[in-house]
């Protein structure tokens, strides 16, 4: 069995720290021996009473190891 891609999610504080994280792994991803295939991000707020008590964003990165019909 081989895991040919996977899909992780983080969270960062600011859009901007979410935009720069994605930039940084799709630049070193063929140095760490994946690819990005898809990249996104989205606003989460946490409120209680109407009221956003917190908020941050979810990153989420699909990375690619392998193509399915690639030689191992």
């Amino acid at each position: 069995m081989i895991k040919l891609k996977e899909t992780i999610e983080y969270k960062v504080d600011t859009e901007d720290g979410a935009i720069r994280f994605i930039e940084q792994e799709r630049k070193g991803a063929e140095d760490r021996g994946y690819i990005v295939t898809k990249a996104a991000y989205s606003l989460k707020q946490k409120k209680a009473k109407g009221e956003v008590v917190d908020q941050g964003y979810l990153v989420s990165i699909t990375y690619e190891y392998l193509k399915f019909w690639d030689e191992v």
